[in-house]
């Protein structure tokens, strides 16, 4: 569909060259022929019309070409299949120039008149190598696909309490802080097992139920 919508643009942009590019060409020709001399006798052209709705032609053919190159989502053929086209008229006009010119319509028009001085000039082979680029370009023939990143994984830690208590640790030592607090009991004097007649284990007497 994409490439179908780049055909429909490509008779588009064919057009567009031939009627306002070569009308636009062929009036500002016109201009510095009928004075003879400089175009506005060397002065401002902003007051002249003519000059200005050529100028205005020219630039509008201009602006399409380079969106048609520089979109990427647009089809390659809707830029290459004009380009294409002018390139193989500007051979045909070195190989034949009587064929060439034999086969440009409207020849008694602007339109034709302005097409014929493009391609004497090179314009249209200029303009065509322009827009064959993107036939070129390999990532302009895929279709472009939105990938969505997938959002970053948050999982859900679950708490234990020996957990808890081992992530408690000292900035100093590394030690969790429970183990610091250890209770400390006193050590039996073994000097005074002979008074006292019996040991007592250092954590206390035993009890007996």
């Amino acid at each position: 569909m994409r490439h179908l919508a780049g055909v429909v643009l490509a008779i588009v942009m064919a057009a567009a060259v031939f009627f306002a590019a070569s009308w636009g060409y062929f009036r500002l020709l016109i201009v510095p022929a009928r004075s003879g001399a400089l175009p506005a006798g060397g002065g401002s052209l902003l007051h002249n019309h003519a000059v200005l709705g050529a100028f205005g032609a020219l630039l509008a053919v201009g602006l399409l070409a380079g969106l048609l190159i520089a979109i990427p989502r647009i089809s390659p053929l809707a830029a290459g299949l004009p380009g294409l086209l002018l390139l193989a008229w500007t051979a045909l006009y070195l190989l034949s120039v009587r064929h060439a010119v034999h086969y440009i319509p409207l020849k008694t028009r602007a339109y034709g008149a302005g097409f014929e001085a493009m391609l004497f000039d090179g314009v249209l082979a200029l303009l065509g190598a322009a827009l064959i680029i993107p036939l070129f370009i390999p990532s302009r023939w895929r279709t472009r696909r939105e990938v969505t990143e997938p959002a970053p994984y948050v999982g859900t830690m679950t708490t234990f309490p020996d957990l808890q208590a081992t992530q408690d640790m000292q900035a100093d030592n590394g030690v969790p802080s429970d183990w610091t607090q250890t209770r400390t009991h006193p050590q039996a004097d073994p000097n005074s097992l002979g008074t006292s007649g019996s040991a007592q284990a250092p954590w206390g007497p035993a009890e007996y139920s």
